[in-house]
């Protein structure tokens, strides 16, 4: 009798599965029963769930038990993952897809994974000390890992990623002989185009050990080791005074109880006379970060909403200058990334196995699919003191090519 009822109630979990993702032409197949869900119509993706005790758990987690059974191969996926992620998050808003497993397991990490300076180091470790070699293998060629700047949609990574530092650096108006103080740096690509286009000196804290080693050999060979210093330390170490504060990625790995301490290091570093620059993915209202990947990829991580950075500049009395939302851009970046990572997945599987590849195929995926639908976004902040006296009149200075170029080239001449 209790045999009989099993293929029923597996149709059951499936249909409450399908239900929970919204309406979408998503088929769901229970390989161990042939059940299925729904019946008839087109599905775009199928998804074959290996078992009952793994149907059991989407069920339970969804959003975990998805990218720990399809990293281990318990969940295959037929078609396009990226349309997957699309489908499910454009009905994400429509339905309550996060169950109260999921945010028990949310509480848990926001105490385990807590950014405490310890703690901090702990979770960078994870992420950015795995190996330089790995992120050679699809990152381009001067190591950028944050969201490119495609003022042509159809310009190159390498391109795209010397455009964006270009666009931060025009808002900050960087001018020769000015000081700049970095709060984490990745493998230093910013901090020497700062230095070498824009004729600053940059102090930039990091505390990836992989990241600060490879960066201090850069600086080496490029020549730029007297202008550029690279420190591995918390970003609450920082010390001395700067003309502007620069932070690029780093602010999602702050969290949002840290982020008056964030501020007060800032004023500390620049006063109320200098100017500064955020560049941060986030949300448009205050949501948990995924439970997944804070548990398989980014440990500590946080995306906050805009309201929720405003603590770090309210008690400063630091004026917002201008804020960009460029999430499109990382959409297309990390288009670019995961078609490298699958042109490097059999090297990349031979480092670190074929689980680690089908987990960060889901991560790569996923974000693909968070920024062209609108539940990731990618904000550009500049503010500045109420002494700053480099407040630009308009926006001119960030399009104007030709003005640029001009004074580019007259910081080269003067600094040979």
């Amino acid at each position: 009798m209790a045999s009989a009822l099993l293929p029923s109630l597996d149709e059951w979990l499936l249909r409450q599965i399908h239900d929970a993702i919204g309406q979408t032409p998503v088929r769901l197949v229970l390989k161990d029963s042939g059940a299925f869900w729904p019946r008839g119509g087109k599905s775009e993706v199928i998804l074959t769930i290996a078992d009952r005790r793994t149907l059991a758990e989407l069920f339970l987690q969804p959003e975990i038990c998805f990218g720990d059974a399809y990293s281990d191969g318990r969940i295959e996926v037929q078609g396009d993952m990226v349309r997957l992620f699309e489908l499910i998050l454009s009905a994400r808003g429509k339905t309550h897809l996060d169950g109260w497993l999921t945010r028990l397991s949310s509480w848990w990490l926001n105490r385990w994974q807590a950014n405490s300076p310890v703690g901090s180091r702990r979770n960078i470790h994870c992420h950015y000390d795995l190996s330089t070699d790995f992120y050679k293998l699809w990152l381009d060629s001067r190591m950028v890992y944050t969201c490119a700047y495609f003022p042509s949609p159809s310009m190159t990574l390498e391109d795209a990623q010397a455009a964006k530092m270009d666009h931060v650096c025009r808002k900050l108006q960087l001018q020769p002989g000015e000081t700049v103080v970095e709060a984490g740096c990745g493998w230093g690509s910013l901090a020497l185009w700062m230095a070498r286009h824009y004729g600053v000196k940059v102090r930039a804290f990091n505390i990836s050990h992989e990241q600060i080693l490879y960066a201090r050999e850069r600086a080496r060979k490029e020549g730029l080791a007297e202008r550029v210093e690279f420190i591995e330390d918390d970003y609450r170490s920082i010390s001395g005074g700067y003309d502007a504060f620069m932070s690029v990625g780093m602010l999602e790995h702050v969290g949002p109880e840290h982020y008056q301490e964030l501020g007060a290091v800032i004023h500390r570093a620049i006063g109320d006379s200098g100017r500064g620059l955020l560049h941060f993915i986030g949300k448009n209202r205050p949501r948990p970060f995924s439970a997944w990947i804070r548990k398989r990829i980014f440990p500590g991580a946080y995306a906050p909403a805009l309201r929720q950075v405003m603590d770090v500049f309210e008690p400063w009395d630091y004026s917002v200058l201008d804020v960009e939302n460029i999430r499109l851009h990382y959409a297309r970046t990390l288009e670019h990334w995961l078609s490298r990572f699958e042109r490097a997945a059999d090297k990349i599987a031979s480092m670190y196995g074929p689980d680690f590849v089908r987990a960060w195929r889901v991560y790569l995926a996923g974000s693909i699919a968070s920024f062209r639908v609108g539940t990731l976004q990618l904000f550009q902040a500049v503010f500045a003191g109420a002494e700053c006296r480099s407040i630009p009149w308009t926006r001119a200075h960030l399009y104007t090519e030709h003005l640029h170029e001009q004074k580019q080239s007259a910081w080269i001449r003067s600094a040979s």
